[in-house]
């Protein structure tokens, strides 16, 4: 309650971390899913109103491989334009977009 606001708790936030967890151990040279699941993360987490542990580690990550925002979508906007990098999975489920 830094400034007067309430941080909220992110409905995907335990999922999330453990991912997050995963590319912060991604020292450089990631693959595709890992590129696409930090593109999708900083995207859900933007200006979400907290998670601020996730939103410092994402850009932790990013800076970690050398990359910028720009660059990562740029990245992104090709592997998925090549076909999906989302399998189907035992649940029929084949994005986490929420």
């Amino acid at each position: 309650m830094a400034n007067g606001n309430l941080d909220q708790n992110h409905p995907q936030n335990k999922k999330d971390r453990l991912t997050v967890d995963h590319l912060l151990k991604t020292q450089s040279d990631p693959n595709e899913r890992e590129l696409v699941e930090l593109a999708r993360l900083i995207i859900r987490y933007r200006n979400f109103p907290g998670a601020r542990d996730i939103q410092r580690d994402l850009k932790v990550a990013l800076d970690s491989w050398k990359l910028t925002e720009e660059e990562l979508y740029t990245k992104t906007r090709v592997i998925h334009g090549a076909g999906m990098v989302y399998r189907r999975t035992a649940t029929g489920e084949e994005q986490d977009w929420t």
